[in-house]
């Protein structure tokens, strides 16, 4: 990997290009409050973040991102529309791969505007497109609002399609969901027998754990009315199949998805957005038809992507993580604005990464 210095002088370099860009650079503090991200993604971000604590401020998390700061930032004080760029080090456990860096600079990019939100897309996407094609990376699109827009049209409960809605990031949970709500593999025994008993909570006494008598018993009745309900179609699980194996080119993966639409029509309006988002790209010079689209990528990203996402990888070295990604995160904003939301999308580069590859200079 390159040396420190040169990766900083990399990271100005790139931050130059978004400010060139009309982007204002900020600055995040690198201690943010646990809090506030285990609130957002659950207590899975441990595994993925340095966690710390302050006798004043309770929990702390090593910055994992800047993008959560970033949208506190703009709800809080930023003006409308705005446009942000931002250098500086993140920092991710990593368990499993030791050859992958834990500390690593990233410079970002992001767009708050309410207006024409697939052309935003565009503009965003055009940009790490220039920036980076001297790399000739490869490209990766698509769109988790089609999934999410899939998954609220399904005929079932409400507590269902918000178990799958929290999941849509965790694949196998996801499809193990599925294929509990549509009755394909067996209730194991031992909730089975709790639910079969006039008074679980019987001779339960004591109590292990953090949840109370009232927690259990609320967490039972959720049980008994999930297994009330009926079951999910096959149809509709086969049309989930069909939306999450959608693996072409733009062009092509667009009309594939009008024709799930027909039988699906919950994903109508994320599809024509889709629609407008390519036009718009089309608009500035990029060519669709070789573009990739996945209806499943983004899956395994950070949870606050809702809308169109994206990715470059160096093809030639695939021990390399992405040099690049991003996407739309529009409901952030929501969860972060006190009763105050705007459309917004931006991405990130990892100019060591860049560096690595020969630069983009």
């Amino acid at each position: 990997m390159p040396e420190r210095a040169a990766t900083l002088a990399e990271a100005l370099r790139l931050r130059g290009l978004f400010e060139a860009a009309g982007a204002l650079p900020v600055e995040t503090a690198i201690l943010q409050p646990a809090e506030l991200l285990l609130d957002l993604y659950g207590e899975d971000i441990r595994a993925r973040a340095y966690v710390t604590s302050d006798t004043l401020r309770g929990e702390q998390m090593l910055r994992p991102d800047f993008t959560v700061p970033v949208v506190q930032m703009h709800m809080t004080h930023g003006a409308e529309p705005a446009r942000y760029t931002y250098a500086g080090e993140v920092f991710r456990r990593q368990e499993e791969d030791a050859r992958r860096a834990n500390e690593y600079i990233q410079v970002g990019f992001e767009i708050f505007a309410r207006e024409t939100p697939e052309a935003a897309d565009a503009e965003v996407f055009a940009l790490f497109c220039d920036i980076l094609r001297p790399l000739g990376l490869r490209a990766a699109t698509g769109d988790i609002g089609i999934l999410m827009a899939a998954v609220g049209g399904l005929r079932t409960t409400g507590a269902r399609k918000a178990a799958l809605m929290r999941h849509i990031w965790r694949p196998r949970r996801f499809r193990a969901l599925i294929e509990r709500y549509a009755g394909r593999v067996p209730v194991p025994e031992a909730r089975a027998a709790l639910l079969a008993a006039r008074d679980p909570m019987a001779g339960a006494e004591p109590l292990i754990g953090l949840r109370g008598p009232d927690e259990i018993a609320a967490r039972i009745n959720a049980l008994r009315e999930d297994a009330a309900a009926g079951p999910l179609s096959g149809t509709e699980v086969d049309l989930l199949d069909a939306l999450l194996a959608v693996r072409e080119t733009s062009d092509n993966a667009l009309e594939h998805l009008r024709d799930i639409a027909v039988d699906l029509p919950a994903i109508l309006p994320a599809v024509e957005r889709l629609a407008r988002r390519l036009d718009a790209l089309t608009a500035r010079g990029l060519d669709v038809t070789q573009l990739d689209f996945e209806a499943s990528y983004g899956r395994t990203q950070m949870e606050y992507y809702d809308g169109f996402v994206f990715g470059f990888y160096a093809e030639r070295r695939p021990d390399l993580p992405p040099v690049a990604t991003g996407g739309r995160y529009d409901a952030l904003t929501r969860r972060l604005g006190q009763g105050r939301e705007i459309p917004a999308v931006g991405g990130v580069i990892r100019p060591g990464l860049v560096l690595s590859l020969g630069g983009a200079a």
